[in-house]
């Protein structure tokens, strides 16, 4: 085991390995790989610390009267009392509390101590004494574009967090490189999250051929290139749990998507991985109603983008009445304006997205358009072990028509692609889903319009909302 000092060599020296493993990142005693031993030697060194897993939270007034306690869980910020349960420990030999909402990742009692790196940091993060640019994109950004990212890279230099309300297809990727390039310059440990691993997958082959000097990874389930020392780390939110007080620099890509939004583990997971006072830069087409209103009355900085980068503007969603199509569905049938629609498509040779509410009308619509006649047809949803390979065909123009449910709603760019959701009026399609998957269409300079049509059995108020916002956009951006 490696063994190094930390200022000088008459000080206490700690291993590289344990250094490694535990920068940034908590875990139970039992899941270390390395000796008792050797980690109570580092805790008296300073090098390691303990904490533990479920304790109790700070008593009110009422707490006090009721004699009520409330716990926490420090690993899932779980703060639930109907999701602790009491136990009889059998390392303790007491009436222990252990969280139920993490259990899946082993279980933390009230006895248990989460141990963590807290000496210095690695040397891959030292700052970078050179005038070399760190950043090769040589794309240009628009008017709009530089006047963000000079924003966001100031306001994160100082400190403070920042909002990017862009449009969809706007390049909001692009807009971050200046902020990216400085803190790195600065020996910045770096983290985008993102809501789902499609994404992640999209955005690391850009992101590394934006910095082919530094480090990238991608953490997601499944990854083989999974290096959370990396210098810049693009991340699913659930690979972020373990994460504690890692990233000088966080950007939450559509931090309105789920799981951001939606799961309250997920988003401690994220602010947990940053560093006290880290700053945090939002990336969103539609901003969740915290952060709206924290941006209209000027609590959180930011800027909005209301036009695309190549300056055309956001294509508009038709309405279709179809009546109850998924009756057709359930016989074998495809309804009579979605064959039409999908025939012109293939004489003109463009390529779909299908939006469809649920996986068994994904899989059900994907066998009719087979049958139909339409061969080079694919269905994929989350559960799909094939759904990676079937995204990259599609991107390659392998497959032409994509039926899918929500899980490609955003991350997904294919030029040209033209788009139509089935049951647009199924709850699962609220506004914020109905303005990405739109925000599919035109994202090309080459192929700046396109059709995107909400098939539906009576309008929600969500399609309606869904189109206003667009229609808002651009008309902002003076279309």
């Amino acid at each position: 085991m490696m063994l190094l000092s930390s200022k000088n060599d008459s000080s206490p020296k700690f291993s590289l390995d344990v250094q490694h493993f535990l920068y940034g990142r908590e875990y139970r005693a039992e899941e270390l790989p390395f000796s008792e031993k050797v980690i109570k030697t580092h805790i008296k060194n300073g090098y390691v610390a303990i904490r533990p897993a479920v304790e109790l939270l700070k008593e009110n007034l009422l707490d006090l009267l009721t004699g009520r306690k409330k716990w926490q869980c420090r690993r899932c910020g779980n703060r639930d009392q109907e999701a602790f349960a009491v136990c009889t420990c059998a390392r303790c030999r007491k009436k222990c509390v252990y969280c139920r909402h993490c259990l899946n990742m082993g279980i933390v009692r009230s006895c248990t101590k989460l141990v963590t790196w807290s000496g210095p940091a690695p040397k891959a993060w030292a700052s970078v004494n050179s005038v070399a640019r760190l950043c090769s994109w040589n794309g240009i950004l628009s008017e709009e574009q530089t006047a963000a990212a000079n924003a966001l890279d100031q306001a994160l230099a100082a400190g403070y967090s920042f909002l990017i309300w862009a449009v969809t297809g706007s390049g909001k990727t692009e807009i971050i490189y200046k902020a990216i390039e400085r803190s790195l310059m600065q020996g910045h440990h770096i983290l985008l999250a993102t809501p789902r691993t499609d994404v992640v997958r999209e955005l690391l082959p850009r992101i590394r051929s934006a910095f082919p000097s530094i480090t990238v990874s991608g953490l997601y389930a499944g990854s083989d290139d999974n290096d959370p020392q990396a210098q810049l780390v693009i991340s699913t939110a659930h690979q972020l749990i373990r994460f504690s007080d890692c990233f000088d620099c966080v950007f939450i890509d559509e931090v309105d998507a789920f799981p951001f939004h939606y799961d309250p583990m997920l988003e401690f997971a994220v602010r947990k991985a940053a560093k006290p006072g880290a700053p945090f830069g939002y990336l969103t087409a539609t901003p969740p109603p915290g952060l709206r209103n924290a941006y209209l009355m000027g609590s959180l900085r930011g800027i909005k983008i209301a036009r695309r980068y190549h300056g055309h503007p956001l294509p508009v969603p038709l309405f279709r009445w179809i009546g109850n199509w998924t009756r057709f569905i359930q016989h074998g049938q495809l309804p009579k304006t979605i064959h039409e629609w999908l025939m012109e498509k293939k004489k003109q040779g463009c390529q779909q997205f299908l939006f469809v509410p649920t996986v068994t009308l994904a899989r059900e619509l994907t066998e009719i358009l087979q049958k139909e006649g339409f061969e080079r047809t694919a269905g994929v949803h989350a559960e799909d072990p094939d759904r990676h390979t079937k995204v990259a065909a599609f991107r390659e123009g392998k497959i032409r028509t994509l039926v899918t449910t929500t899980i490609l709603e955003r991350g997904v760019t294919v030029p040209g692609v033209e788009v139509a959701v089935l049951g647009a009026d199924d709850p699962v399609f609220d506004a914020c889903a109905l303005v990405q998957i739109a925000g599919r269409v035109g994202r090309s300079p080459d192929y700046p319009e396109g059709d995107i049509l909400f098939f539906h059995n009576g309008k929600t108020f969500a399609m309606v909302q869904a189109r206003h916002q667009i229609e808002q956009m651009n008309k902002e951006g003076g279309f």
